[in-house]
């Protein structure tokens, strides 16, 4: 079985820059030698998460801290859900007499 090649980061960018500046995605993958529905894809990321590049360092800080957040906020959530359960079984077993 082929390995797929990995491509650095530089090198998608400078082929999707490429492929922005061309419009041409077929002749841009013939000269970096990858198929033109990479370049494609590469532009399109390009494209829609290209803002990205200029954030400074506390907007992507923040941005990674807020998925913290929801996803133990989720946790949260999750765990007083069990402890409910727990404590509904624990009352009903002891209003059983414990038996």
């Amino acid at each position: 079985m082929a390995q797929r090649k990995q491509h650095t980061a530089a090198f998608k960018t400078t082929v999707a820059l490429a492929a922005v500046k061309s419009q041409k995605a077929a002749e841009v993958a013939r000269k970096y030698g990858v198929t033109a529905g990479l370049v494609s894809k590469w532009k399109k990321q390009l494209e829609e998460h290209g803002s990205t590049v200029f954030e400074t360092a506390p907007d992507k800080e923040n941005r990674e801290l807020k998925k913290k957040v929801e996803k133990l906020e989720q946790l949260i959530g999750k765990k007083e859900v069990e402890l409910a359960l727990i404590k509904n079984f624990v009352d009903f077993y002891e209003s059983h007499g414990g038996k």
